[in-house]
C-alpha cells in the first residue's frame, strides 16, 4: 500500500481592511443612472409639426457590397420632445426608449447644434 504524504497547510490570511467611511468619499453632484445598452444616434430634425414629437433623420454611410462605393442610408425616427423645444434643422442626439406610442421608441437626449437662422 502507498503511504499518504502529509499535506502542507496554508498560512492564514489577515482579514481585509475595513473600507473608509462614507463621509470621507465626496458624493457626485448628480445621481444619474445611464443604461449603456440603449443605442444613441446623431441626426437632424426634419419635422416638428407634431405635439411633443420630432422626426429625426439619421444618415449612415455604408459600403455597397457589389460596387464598393459608399452610399448614404437615411432612416427617419420619431423621437419624444417633452417641451417642444427642438426645431427643424437642429442637430440632436436621440436615445432608445421604451415604446411611447405606436411609432415612437426614441427620446431626444441633447441638442448638439442649433439650426442656422437667416
Amino acid at each position: 500500500m502507498a503511504e499518504k504524504q502529509p499535506t502542507k497547510t496554508q498560512p492564514k490570511k489577515a482579514p481585509p481592511a475595513a473600507p473608509p467611511p462614507a463621509a470621507a468619499t465626496p458624493a457626485p453632484d448628480h445621481e444619474h443612472k445611464t443604461h449603456s445598452f440603449r443605442r444613441r444616434l446623431l441626426g437632424k430634425i426634419v419635422s416638428d409639426k407634431m405635439d411633443k414629437t420630432v422626426v429625426v433623420e439619421v444618415v449612415r454611410r455604408a459600403r455597397h457590397t457589389v460596387y464598393k462605393k459608399y452610399v448614404r442610408n437615411r432612416d427617419h425616427y420619431k423621437a419624444h420632445d417633452e417641451k417642444n423645444e427642438f426645431k427643424v434643422g437642429d442637430r440632436v442626439e436621440i436615445m432608445e426608449h421604451r415604446p411611447i406610442s405606436k411609432g415612437k421608441r426614441w427620446k431626444v437626449v441633447r441638442l448638439i447644434a442649433r439650426a442656422v437662422q437667416e
